[in-house]
């Protein structure tokens, strides 16, 4: 089978180059709860997840004006359509981003100026192509590869179709960011409020042993 186009000329919107600069973490805040927890780390970006839509108007502008990157998962939003007027929404109150799993939203995001990180869940090799091919149609800022450790077992062919990338799902540890960022992540993403702390210079070194990677399938 040929393989989906490469996507590994496709930069890192400079935003968001300048938002993982210091700390190369995404803050998955899932609902209210760990808000203060965020606001107070020096993560700089986030997606929010299961925030009812009548609480992003308050959310969103505040995480805005304290100086973060904030993408809304629009999949886990009770109450938020899945259509362009709740990109526009979205937009409106002053998110950066949105997040998602379906290609119409990624294809539609762009068009207003939002940036797009379009979520993928990589079960096997037949799911992963079908992803890259939505990927290439719809050209997202970002792909968020779940689970996070799949990325070791992924070819760097088919890592670079799924570029630029955060890696996400069991990022538990400093050594799950370290291996996801060696392995060509510009990010991992995490609930855990510990590691929205985490800087560059106190990530652990990865053992050569954990960068190998399984040749590309022949087919």
């Amino acid at each position: 089978m040929t393989p989906s186009p490469s996507r590994s000329g496709a930069p890192l919107d400079p935003r968001l180059t300048a938002a993982f600069a210091e700390v190369p973490v995404v803050a998955s805040v899932v609902g209210t709860q760990p808000l203060r927890q965020f606001l107070t780390a020096p993560a700089k970006v986030c997606i929010l997840a299961s925030f009812a839509v009548g609480q992003l108007p308050q959310v969103v502008p505040a995480l805005g004006r304290a100086g973060k990157t904030v993408f809304v998962n629009v999949d886990s939003s009770p109450g938020l359509a899945q259509d362009r007027g709740a990109l526009e929404f979205i937009k409106n109150m002053g998110a950066h981003g949105v997040v998602s799993t379906r290609l119409s939203l990624i294809e539609k995001g762009r068009p207003l100026g939002l940036l797009t990180m379009m979520k993928v869940f990589v079960t096997d090799r037949s799911n992963l192509r079908r992803s890259t091919d939505a990927i290439s149609r719809g050209a997202p800022d970002l792909v968020e590869i779940m689970p996070a450790p799949i990325i070791a077992r992924m070819s760097a062919q088919a890592q670079r179709a799924m570029s630029p990338s955060v890696a996400a799902g069991f990022v538990e540890t400093a050594a799950d960011v370290a291996l996801a960022l060696a392995l060509g992540s510009a990010a991992a993403a995490t609930s855990d409020p510990r590691l929205w702390h985490l800087r560059r210079d106190q990530l652990p070194t990865v053992p050569p042993t954990a960068l190998k990677r399984p040749a590309a399938p022949q087919e």
